[in-house]
């Protein structure tokens, strides 16, 4: 019997990725995103689904408990990035981060559960390394990132009586539409994209920026129970090293 997987932020760049790294490991894949999907793998369900949204959520919910008994992993990826200064951010901004990047957490775990609980899966909740380092003008990301963090210790306490693992993923400088809209940012020099691209993939570690695909085979780690299965709560770092070095190296 295939294991099913919901992922969230199906369109972008990791969610993708994800989809594909899932697929072609057995997984039978329903993926959720507010924009339109084509060329889906096989054993690929899409669903174009605002999931910052409590009643399409809800009715999402209500017609996938009718098709699918249980759900091995729940992957949110969903996520937008408004890059400006906290000062000059608009509360519509703001709220609209935090709907996208924590509120649609809460809500597809509420209606999830259920289904997750029937298999004993696993949450892994796609954070990012702005979560614990950050830089300018991307405040409002790095506190609904910061945020999942907590939420994912949290529900790792309340759902590990029903054998539900909780895990988070902290993608660093990875090469996505997200990473490359917000180099207009002063944290890099450079008069084109190439040579700011080029500046950052100098900065990490391993002297390159990361393939959506590797933080794909992250996330399927640690959705499969197999493979993690006595990891919960906990925050895994993917980011080529860029937050083990000082910044007096």
């Amino acid at each position: 019997m295939h294991r099913t997987a919901l992922i969230t932020g199906a369109a972008g760049g990791i969610g993708q990725a994800t989809v594909a790294a899932f697929v072609e490991q057995g997984w039978h894949v329903i993926a959720l995103d507010r924009q339109p999907l084509e060329d889906l793998p096989e054993r690929t369900q899409f669903h174009q689904v605002d999931v910052s949204d409590p009643r399409a959520v809800e009715s999402f919910f209500s017609q996938l408990s009718a098709q699918t008994p249980r759900l091995e992993a729940l992957v949110n990826n969903a996520a937008i990035q408004i890059c400006k200064p906290l000062v000059a951010m608009s509360v519509e901004e703001w709220d609209a981060v935090m709907a996208s990047n924590v509120r649609s957490v809460f809500l597809m775990v509420r209606g999830a559960y259920p289904l997750l609980c029937a298999a004993r899966g696993a949450v892994v909740n796609v954070s990012s390394v702005h979560a614990v380092a950050t830089s300018k003008d991307i405040a409002a990301y790095a506190a609904s990132k910061g945020a999942l963090l907590a939420l994912t210790r949290a529900m790792a306490l309340e759902f590990a009586a029903e054998g539900v693992r909780v895990n988070a993923v902290l993608p660093g400088a990875v090469d996505t539409h997200m990473l490359r809209a917000g180099l207009h940012r002063s944290h890099v020099e450079g008069d084109s994209l190439e040579v700011r691209m080029a500046e950052l993939a100098e900065r990490t570690v391993m002297g390159r920026i990361g393939k959506p695909e590797e933080i794909a085979q992250s996330i399927l780690f640690l959705a499969d129970g197999p493979r993690s299965s006595f990891m919960t709560g906990q925050s895994l770092i993917v980011d080529g090293g860029a937050t083990a070095r000082l910044s007096t190296e």
